[in-house]
């Protein structure tokens, strides 16, 4: 089987706790660039399916646990897709501060 090269954007958040020492060992060894807090760029060989892969390498390099929480961005034949490798997404911290918020009045007796 022929190996694929992408260019994939890593979002991560391993918990107070998580293992952040194996987590960027194994983003210096495949030469990954910052791009901000918690979000690395790189370029990703593979062979077979790309989450597969990505998810089997990962894991061999850090211990994820039930709070890991890794995102992946990337191109594929229909355009940019982004998916969950590991976790699921939150309430956003931002949330109800916009002007799209619903407005809220309680009237109670005197």
């Amino acid at each position: 089987m022929a190996s694929k090269t992408n260019s994939i954007w890593l979002s991560y958040d391993l918990g107070v706790q998580g293992d952040y020492e194996g987590l960027y060992a194994w983003l210096d060894d495949h030469q990954a660039k910052e791009c901000g807090s918690s979000v690395a760029f790189l370029k990703y060989d593979f062979q077979g399916d790309l989450m597969e892969s990505l998810m089997s390498d990962i894991s061999g390099a850090v211990s994820l646990d039930k709070r890991s929480r890794l995102y992946v961005i990337f191109k594929e034949e229909r355009g940019m897709k982004g998916a969950y490798l590991k976790g699921r997404r939150k309430t956003a911290p931002w949330e109800g501060h916009g002007a799209n918020g619903e407005s809220v009045e309680d009237w109670g007796e005197v």
